[in-house]
């Protein structure tokens, strides 16, 4: 028999209803206090929706992503917005990554730098070709007396011809480069350094010490402050399919996807929903619509799935 007095489920049109009111409710004038009062009273389960929206909103996870709040590179753009939002939608755009790359420092020595979802293709003085992945800071420095690129945040994919007489060194946090008429893509990100070589060779050299190693066609590296980890296979289907706009995950736990996916959207994406962590992801998407692969996350993990500026909010 069924309890005609137990509450029903939090509907997603609630929970979103639920969300927006949060916002509004920021800075609510009388008006908008006595609406709010109106749609509380119009159906039992937004008042279960409005209090599941405020634990998401104070979840471990969202206060975390609170702490990562910077100064906004573009305030001319957060100028224009913040007439249209409330300030908790304000906050959620700048805790949320919608304005990266705030270091200054950084944003004086890269000559190139993408945001998030942004690739850029670069061609050098030497004929090298390079592709900046999202949320890449890079610079180079050409001349008769050296060929010396930088990545010094993110991630790129470097096509060396074959040098005429120095080859191109290319440096990216604790390791330097050498290469020329090979392909391969570097990685520098938290402090690690990882280096993938498509064709060719690379010799990879140690900044701090005399460690160095020659990589061959098809090997990776990864070198962090312990220094070089062990030479692995890579999977050109998975690990460089970003190249050709990408992104394929084999049985990826759903943090580790939901972290990549992070870097590709504009904003913050939210796991609620601790038990989700390890449901494991088989896919190949496509990287310039990370909001489009979330969407089709929340379907295949049965998970619900909240829409706000710059937030997306799984549970």
């Amino acid at each position: 028999m069924t309890d005609s007095h137990s509450p029903g489920p939090v509907t997603d049109n609630a929970m979103d209803q639920a969300l927006n009111w949060l916002i509004e409710l920021e800075h609510a004038d009388a008006q908008q206090r006595a609406r709010f009062q109106n749609w509380l009273a119009a159906d039992p389960a937004h008042g279960r929706a409005f209090t599941k929206a405020q634990t998401l909103w104070n979840s471990q996870t969202v206060l975390e992503a609170a702490a990562t709040v910077v100064t906004p590179k573009q305030p001319s753009a957060l100028k224009r917005w913040r007439p249209h939002w409330a300030p908790l939608a304000t906050a959620a755009v700048l805790l949320l990554g919608l304005f990266s790359f705030s270091d200054l420092s950084l944003r004086l020595k890269a000559d190139h730098m993408t945001v998030a979802g942004e690739r850029q293709r670069l061609q050098l003085g030497d004929g090298s070709k390079v592709l900046l992945n999202t949320r890449s800071a890079f610079s180079s420095d050409l001349d008769d007396r050296h060929r010396l690129a930088r990545l010094y945040e993110g991630e790129a994919f470097f096509e060396v011809p074959t040098a005429k007489g120095l080859p191109l060194e290319v440096e990216a946090g604790p390791v330097r480069m050498s290469a020329s008429s090979t392909s391969f893509a570097v990685r520098y990100l938290d402090g690690v350094a990882q280096i993938q070589v498509e064709r060719g060779a690379v010799n990879v050299q140690a900044t701090q010490g005399n460690s160095q190693l020659n990589l061959g066609a098809g090997d990776s590296l990864r070198v962090g402050p312990e220094g070089f980890g062990p030479r692995e296979n890579i999977d050109k289907r998975k690990d460089l399919a970003w190249v050709q706009g990408r992104l394929v995950f084999d049985n990826c736990p759903l943090k580790d996807v939901l972290a990549e996916l992070r870097r590709y959207y504009p904003g913050w994406i939210v796991n609620a929903n601790t038990r989700l962590d390890q449901v494991a992801v088989t896919g190949n998407y496509r990287l310039d619509n990370p909001l489009d692969v979330v969407r089709s996350l929340a379907q295949i993990t049965s998970a619900h799935l909240h829409e706000l500026p710059a937030l997306v909010i799984l549970d």
